[in-house]
């Protein structure tokens, strides 16, 4: 890589930390969604509510790459450290529950306007869950992806307990989800 090119780069990179860091500043949220989440896991019969998310700003590519890296590395411990470390990006809220932070938000932008955002953050635990250590408490992260079309309506899912690996030989991300699947978002909207 040319010196010129790897300067180019680099600016990129500081430029859109910098953007990213200031994109709140007059206090509106870069991104807010509703959804309707229905836990279909276990037994009971299905659980329903709402959901918000708020962006507040994206992480920038070297925050997902130091993400891998660490995980990659170090594993699933050293991951969790380091994405707590992470400035917040954003929240969650049930409606009527405290909303807990959120460290990672990505989003892909297609060509035609669609959006793949993809969300990670550690998972809140209880003093019991914290102190007792039960098998719950080794899925400790809580991961979204949340696909919306042109016109900011989509649909998504949310893994509010996930255990996540990395697999050297084929080079893939594993997420070990403690319920028996996702939980659905459906109907998000994109507030205008």
């Amino acid at each position: 890589m040319t010196r010129s090119r790897r300067s180019s780069l680099i600016l990129s990179f500081v430029l859109a930390a910098f953007t990213a860091q200031f994109a709140v500043a007059d206090g509106k949220p870069l991104l807010r969604l509703h959804a309707f989440a229905v836990n279909l896991s276990g037994p009971a019969p299905a659980r329903t509510g709402t959901l918000d998310v708020t962006i507040e700003r994206w992480s920038t590519p070297a925050e997902a790459a130091r993400l891998r890296d660490v995980l990659a590395e170090k594993g699933a411990d050293a991951l969790l450290e380091t994405l707590q470390k992470m400035p917040r990006a954003g929240s969650i809220q049930r409606t009527g529950q405290l909303g807990w932070d959120i460290h990672f938000a990505q989003q892909v932008v297609a060509s035609n306007g669609s959006r793949r955002i993809v969300l990670a953050t550690d998972r809140p635990m209880s003093f019991w869950e914290a102190a007792n250590q039960p098998r719950s408490a080794d899925y400790a992260f809580t991961l979204a992806e949340i696909r919306l079309g042109p016109d900011g309506k989509g649909e998504g899912k949310l893994v509010p307990a996930a255990k996540i690996d990395y697999d050297k030989e084929s080079n893939t991300l594993e997420i070990e989800n403690y319920n028996t699947e996702p939980t659905r978002l459906t109907q998000v909207v994109a507030e205008k």
